[in-house]
């Protein structure tokens, strides 16, 4: 055994461990200690798992005499800084936190059987002057997924600044995406890496279904950029929309206006109540072609009629022609009006029809669907997105509990999460929105979020505790820490230095369906898949007969 330390003192919360000279103990780093009182069972394996939580220098020696011999080697006294013994004279101690208690049965009777594994909550010391070592990939044998079909690959296991290649850290892939995941750091921390990590890793699995607002068009990738693309499953399972329709690689993504229902504005946009009502009266007098006649604009008799206030009217037809891009001109051909259309996202005619019919099939056959949103504006992208959410969810919620049982989880990643799920956006114009429907009920229909945000402290505490699953990157600022500590599924007051502390691909994973908060490391995109490709089988070569030429 690499004996690391020993305990000397401490709680369950502040294990005190002395550190064995020159096996420089790191932040972060898990150890494990056996238990002595479990030996004499050579079946079961008794063991707890610890995390350092912090570090700091002991002394035999009284600090005046350190004062001392420090001040006269800076003044030039050339003292001699020699201790006797050293190795115990000056020493340093980690504190740790005890995350888990493990007991393993190896029943040797049962040949074909499994050694079981008991995952307890730590309500126990280890024993009094244990030694300690670190971590094998053999302590860690109870996060092997059984179905890794159905499971979400984050990354590798980490253990303080060491990166354990050889210990994968998987998620049960329906448990999580219906419960939510929220994924909090500040740029340039690993945020993107990561989904594309995750979502390659989805491609691979069974049972879900993912939409991807893609604001920076970076899934996908492109002849310069690896990406989903770059999958085996490809051709079966993703699909990429893209408004420019001179991208070759997408199809293109154009949305008829006859397929947009007023509750698709609802918290998008900031339509006023009144707006939304006069919305509601338009679509229950014109059925489909509502957003048209809103265009055309109407005289103050039809306005009476239907009950809307001729200045909401206009507020309503200038706001229609901004976000929408749609306007109505007349002239001696069309006396009563043609609606013209700006750009190639909001359309007439008999353009776009299936378009939103197609990507929620797609999505219900478990495939990925990434929306190309980096040329729409950002209302655009929300509307896109709640447009396809709330078709999903109302065709979810009608499904009776058998067919419900059939289909596949669906998942919506939205970056930049406070825009739609910020305090301020779900108050403001007295409106939820889809977003935050699905963060709320979502969960009953098999409908989840990965949110992706640099402020989670803008995010009701409600909807924090909402997303089960927090996959936690670096952060400097107080305030994020704490809203993220604070809702997170375990105990982490002691990890605000740790969080503050990480580095790009470096997280820990706090999650209900994880036994501790497991610290990760999520290898870089491109190197991933080059070792993924790499050791896909490969297609035996085919011997032909030579072709003489000549």
């Amino acid at each position: 055994m690499n004996k690391r330390g020993q305990i000397i003192g401490g709680g369950l919360k502040d294990i005190i461990i002395r550190e064995k000279t020159g096996e420089n103990l790191e932040l972060g780093e898990l150890l494990i200690v056996e238990s002595a009182s479990k030996a004499a069972n050579k079946n079961i394996r008794d063991y707890s798992i610890l995390q350092i939580k912090d570090i700091e220098y002991r002394s035999q020696a009284p600090q005046s005499t350190h004062e001392l011999l420090s001040g006269m080697e800076l003044e030039g006294y050339n003292p001699d800084l020699g201790f006797m013994e050293p190795e115990l004279t000056n020493y340093v101690l980690g504190r740790a936190k005890s995350l888990l208690h493990v007991q393993e049965n190896n029943n040797e009777n049962e040949k074909d059987k499994k050694p079981g594994y008991i995952t307890k909550s730590p309500k126990r010391l280890p024993d009094f002057f244990s030694p300690i070592r670190s971590i094998e990939k053999s302590d860690l044998k109870f996060l092997e997924p059984e179905n890794i079909e159905n499971s979400i690959y984050l990354g590798d296991l980490r253990s303080g600044s060491t990166t354990k290649e050889d210990v994968k850290v998987y998620i049960d892939l329906i448990k999580s995406l219906t419960h939510h995941i929220l994924i909090p750091a500040t740029t340039g921390r690993g945020k993107s890496n990561l989904v594309r990590v995750m979502l390659w890793s989805i491609l691979d699995s069974e049972g879900a279904g993912i939409l991807v607002l893609d604001p920076h068009n970076e899934y996908y990738g492109d002849n310069v950029r690896k990406g989903l693309r770059n999958h085996p499953k490809k051709d079966e399972k993703l699909e990429y929309y893209s408004p420019d329709s001179n991208n070759e690689s997408a199809q293109t993504l154009a949305i008829n206006i006859k397929k947009i229902r007023p509750n698709h504005f609802s918290g998008i946009g900031g339509f006023s109540s009144a707006q939304k009502e006069a919305m509601r009266m338009f679509y229950n007098k014109y059925g489909e072609n509502w957003i048209k006649e809103v265009a055309k604009g109407k005289d103050k008799q039809t306005l009476k009629m239907l009950g809307i206030n001729e200045t909401t009217a206009d507020v309503l037809k200038r706001k229609i022609e901004t976000k929408l891009g749609i306007c109505s001109i007349s002239d001696i051909y069309y006396p009563d009006g043609k609606c013209t259309y700006k750009s190639n996202l909001f359309i007439g005619g008999d353009s776009g029809l299936s378009t939103i019919n197609d990507i929620i099939e797609a999505l219900e056959n478990g495939k990925i669907v990434i929306i190309d949103s980096s040329k729409l504006s950002d209302f655009e992208e929300l509307f896109v997105g709640s447009i396809i959410s709330s078709n999903i969810f109302n065709r979810y919620k009608r499904y009776n509990s058998v067919d419900l049982k059939s289909k596949p989880v669906i998942s919506i990643v939205i970056e930049e999460a406070p825009r739609v799920l910020g305090k301020d956006a779900l108050e403001s114009h007295g409106g939820n929105n889809i977003y935050g429907t699905i963060a709320r009920e979502g969960r009953k229909f098999k409908i989840g979020l990965i949110a992706i945000t640099q402020l989670s402290s803008v995010i009701p505490r409600p909807i924090l505790a909402n997303m089960n699953t927090k996959i936690i990157l670096g952060n400097e600022m107080s305030l994020e820490r704490s809203a993220i500590i604070d809702s997170a599924s375990q105990d982490l007051s002691d990890d605000n230095r740790i969080i503050a502390s990480l580095d790009k691909g470096e997280a820990i994973v706090s999650s209900v369906f994880t036994r501790f908060a497991i610290p990760i490391y999520t290898p870089e995109f491109e190197k991933f898949v080059d070792e993924y490709i790499q050791k896909m089988p490969k297609e035996p070569e085919i011997e032909g007969e030579t072709e003489l030429i000549g």
